[in-house]
C-alpha cells in the first residue's frame, strides 16, 4: 500500500516538473517523463502510449492560461490540425516498426540543431512578423508540419520543440504566441490522437494515468502562465536550452 502510494506520488511529481517546462519552453515534456515512465518499469510501447495519453492533459492546463490571453491565430490552428493529423496517425500506427535506436540517435541530432538554430540568431521570434507565402511556401509549410506529425506519433520525444521553432520560423509567431498554438494543439489534438491510435493496442497503463493526468494539469497552467509572464525572450532561452538538453539525452539514449 505505502509502495503504491508513493509510485503515484512520484508520477504526479513527475508529470508537473515535466509539464510546466514543456508548457514554459514549448515542448519536451517527454524529456522527462518518457524515461521516467520506462525507467518505473513500462516497456517503450506502454510508455509511449500512457505518456501520451496524459500529455493531452497539458494541453488543457495550457489552453485555461492562454486562451484568456487570446493566443491562438484559428487559420494557423486549423492548418496545424489538417496538416499534423494524418503524420500522426501514420506515425502512431507504425511505432513497433521502427528501429528505435537509429531514429532516437536521428532525433536527438535534429533537437540538438534546432537548439544551436535559435541560439545563433537571437532577434529571432522576439516579435510576430506578418509573413505572406505563396502556394509552394504554403505547401513546404504543411509538408512540414505532416513529417513533424510522424515523429510526433512514433515518437514523442521533441515534436512539440520542432512544431514551435517552426511556427517562428515559417509562420513569424513570437515564441510566446508559437508556445501557446504548440501547447494547446500538439498537446489536445496530435497527442489525443497519438493516444487514441496507441490505445487501441492496450498498451496504455491505466493505474498510472490519473496521478500524470493531474500533474500535468497543473504543470501545464503553471508553465503557460509564466511564458506570458516573461516574455518572449526568456521563452527562447528556455527554449534552446531544453533543446541542447534533450538532443543530448537523446543522443546518450540511443547509445
Amino acid at each position: 500500500m505505502l509502495t503504491e502510494l508513493l509510485l503515484q506520488l512520484s508520477l504526479a511529481a513527475i508529470a508537473v516538473v515535466a509539464n510546466a517546462l514543456s508548457a514554459f519552453a514549448g515542448g519536451g515534456a517527454g524529456l522527462v517523463q518518457l524515461p521516467a515512465l520506462i525507467l518505473l518499469g513500462l516497456p517503450f510501447a506502454s510508455a509511449l502510449a500512457t505518456h501520451k495519453l496524459a500529455s493531452v492533459a497539458l494541453g488543457f492546463g495550457a489552453a485555461g492560461r492562454h486562451w484568456r490571453a487570446s493566443s491562438l491565430d484559428q487559420g494557423l490552428s486549423l492548418l496545424v490540425l489538417l496538416a499534423g493529423l494524418p503524420g500522426v496517425w501514420i506515425g502512431a500506427s507504425s511505432v513497433l516498426a521502427l528501429p528505435d535506436q537509429i531514429a532516437t540517435a536521428a532525433l536527438g541530432v535534429l533537437t540538438l540543431s534546432l537548439g544551436v538554430y535559435s541560439a545563433r540568431r537571437p532577434e529571432l521570434g522576439q516579435t510576430d512578423r506578418v509573413v505572406h507565402h505563396n502556394v509552394i511556401q504554403k505547401l513546404i509549410g504543411v509538408a512540414l508540419l505532416f513529417a513533424i506529425g510522424v515523429l510526433n506519433g512514433s515518437l514523442a520525444s521533441g515534436s512539440g520543440l520542432f512544431v514551435t521553432l517552426w511556427l517562428v520560423r515559417w509562420f513569424g509567431l513570437s515564441y510566446t504566441r508559437a508556445v501557446a498554438h504548440t501547447l494547446i494543439l500538439v498537446g489536445l489534438s496530435w497527442n489525443g490522437t497519438g493516444a487514441l491510435v496507441l490505445g487501441f493496442s492496450g498498451e496504455i497503463r491505466w493505474s498510472w494515468v490519473p496521478p500524470l493526468i493531474v500533474g500535468s494539469l497543473i504543470g501545464g497552467y503553471l508553465g503557460a502562465h509564466l511564458s506570458i509572464e516573461k516574455g518572449s525572450r526568456l521563452v527562447k532561452r528556455a527554449f534552446e536550452v531544453l533543446a541542447l538538453l534533450m538532443g543530448a539525452s537523446l543522443l546518450v539514449r540511443s547509445l
